[in-house]
């Protein structure tokens, strides 16, 4: 184990190419000159962070692999290739299709990252720290219907760990990707993730997350989707796990006529925080985007939805839609949603709505009056309120699993009488 300090920038740069020394230098200056976030800052309000950065430790080595659960499970059946990457070390690549490649960090030029280093602490931490990672790539003009399953994990008490993974669709190719997080019940870890997504001209690109860290973990996952002109983006996100969970999604619309659709669902339990940070920018002419998050939140948990929408001056007649609804189930838990516009074109269509608040009595006086316990109401809205946004997912190869995750969460909690 290593600390985060110079000695393991050194170590790092010994194994690394030369032209990542100007890169790590230039993380290094901006890690040591930031704080760690509070939420006395704006960006992480209503999020404490109760780690000590000064203690955790880097993972000399990747620690043994979990056993498959359900999610990974599922998403592998019939995937297009695998990728593993424990402590933020690759160890397993397998590949079904032709038209994929997968090189780590040491086989490329360039590091594309998600934030740049002065967005917050971890994302500097994250280039000067991170020793591997994989970039995936699809061959301009491929099919790859079934989609590749990158599996993430941390499995090592006291570390902190930063898995990297670049993802791009070459022009007019069409293919997804399904990414896995998680951790041994109880690890108390830090990970920070950082994402990158590309579509070229024309291209068709898939996404999905699956959060699923153990309860004591912390994730901070830093996430961009990049699209060139004509081209069609998709991100689904599932947040279930972890201690305080946060994605911080950037998207550029770069080129005419793109599309953006980001739909996420997801559930707090017990004390966690779910914390999402969306910025979608239109920039090219003639672009769309939809964000659409449901989320529900019982116990002492909170989530956390800010999002803004912003239209650049040139960006003429671009759609932008942003909704977020959360269901409040118990008395003690919180749900905070902050939409927003910054518009700086006239010709556009944008609209935003959210909403906060605990199951209609209404709806549930209506099914009662139909001979229906009330238990059995709570469960049917419930279910309802999520099969909309699971609908939508962009890979429904993991609807079941998902479903099933987040309404047996209800139900025990209901059967425990943890509701209000």
């Amino acid at each position: 184990m290593t600390a985060l300090d110079q000695i393991s920038v050194e170590t790092i740069q010994a194994g690394q190419p030369d032209w990542r020394a100007a890169q790590i230098a230039e993380a290094l200056a901006a890690f040591h000159a930031q704080e760690v976030p509070s939420g006395a800052e704006e960006e992480w309000r209503y999020v404490e962070l109760d780690f000590d950065l000064d203690v955790l430790t880097l993972a000399a080595d990747p620690g043994p692999a979990m056993a498959p659960g359900p999610f990974l499970k599922t998403a592998l059946d019939g995937a297009a290739g695998r990728v593993q990457i424990i402590d933020g070390r690759v160890v397993d690549v397998a590949l079904e299709s032709a038209d994929v490649t997968v090189k780590r960090l040491a086989e490329v030029d360039r590091i594309e990252t998600a934030a740049p280093v002065d967005r917050d602490k971890f994302a500097a931490a994250h280039l000067a720290f991170a020793t591997d990672g994989a970039v995936v790539t699809v061959r301009p003009g491929a099919v790859v219907e079934a989609p590749i399953v990158v599996d993430v994990q941390a499995t090592q008490a006291g570390t902190i760990t930063f898995p990297h993974l670049e993802f791009s669709v070459g022009a007019n190719a069409q293919a997804g990707l399904i990414v896995v997080y998680r951790s041994p019940e109880g690890l108390e870890a830090v990970v920070v993730p950082d994402i990158v997504l590309t579509a070229q001209d024309g291209a068709q690109l898939r996404f999905m997350s699956v959060q699923g860290w153990a309860e004591a973990t912390t994730g901070l996952a830093h996430q961009r989707l990049q699209l060139g002109r004509d081209a069609t983006g998709r991100i689904g996100e599932v947040g279930l796990g972890g201690k305080v969970a946060r994605l911080d999604l950037k998207v550029d619309l770069e080129g005419a006529g793109s599309s953006a659709e980001v739909v996420g669902v997801y559930f707090g339990e017990d004390n966690q925080t779910l914390d999402y940070r969306m910025t979608i920018n239109h920039i090219g002419r003639n672009t769309t985007s939809d964000v659409f998050m449901k989320g529900a939140v019982e116990d002492h948990a909170q989530s956390v939805f800010t999002g803004l929408l912003r239209i650049e001056k040139d960006a003429v007649r671009s759609s932008a839609f942003e909704t977020n609804r959360n269901l409040v189930l118990s008395e003690n838990a919180k749900a905070h949603s902050v939409p927003n516009l910054e518009i700086l074109c006239n010709d556009v269509m944008c609209g935003h709505g959210s909403s906060v608040g605990p199951l209609e009595e209404e709806y549930i006086y209506y099914l009662q009056s139909r001979g229906i316990s009330r238990e059995r109401a709570e469960r049917m809205l419930v279910r309802g309120f999520f099969s909309e946004v699971i609908e939508r997912l962009p890979i429904d190869t993991l609807a079941e699993p998902i479903e099933e995750a987040v309404f047996s969460r209800f139900t025990q909690a209901q059967e425990e009488g943890r509701l209000s």
